[in-house]
């Protein structure tokens, strides 16, 4: 299996990177939509539009590919366990720990959202957003330039 793998690693990075895009796109989205959703006058046509947004985003775009993101990376180490030896993976990994907790957070905000919970100002989300860039920058950078 792991040669056939290591035959195949361009195509699981491939893979591995549309993925991650896709992942990236909802975690930078949904906290928009929650700046929205926090803004818009309780009970109105928005509020039930933004409840649809989210639950959409969230369900069929950024659980599978949080969820593919992780199945074709770690194909990617078990074809070549090697780079485990490597700091830069490990930095990788706990970011990339870090944002799958995010994802978890968004996930429980969704719910919150959903039934009509939510506690925070639009100001809360719009910070939150900028989570997401952060750890996005230093993953690329570790897997890119791997400086250690």
């Amino acid at each position: 299996m792991q040669e056939i793998l290591s035959m195949n690693y361009e195509w699981l990075r491939a893979l591995h990177i549309i993925a991650v895009i896709s992942w990236m796109a909802g975690l930078l989205y949904l906290p928009r939509l929650f700046v929205y959703h926090a803004e818009a006058e309780a009970g109105s046509d928005r509020i039930v539009a933004f409840k649809v947004m989210e639950r959409r985003l969230l369900k069929f775009i950024m659980n599978p590919a949080m969820i593919l993101s992780w199945v074709f990376g770690g194909l990617m180490i078990y074809a070549n366990p090697a780079m485990m030896g490597d700091g830069w993976i490990h930095v990788k990994l706990l970011c990339v720990f870090l944002m799958s907790g995010l994802h978890g957070m968004m996930s429980k905000m969704v719910r919150k959202f959903a039934a009509d919970q939510n506690v925070r100002p639009a100001k809360f989300y719009r910070i939150m957003n900028e989570v997401p860039t952060a750890l996005m920058i230093i993953i690329v950078i570790m897997a890119v330039v791997q400086p250690f």
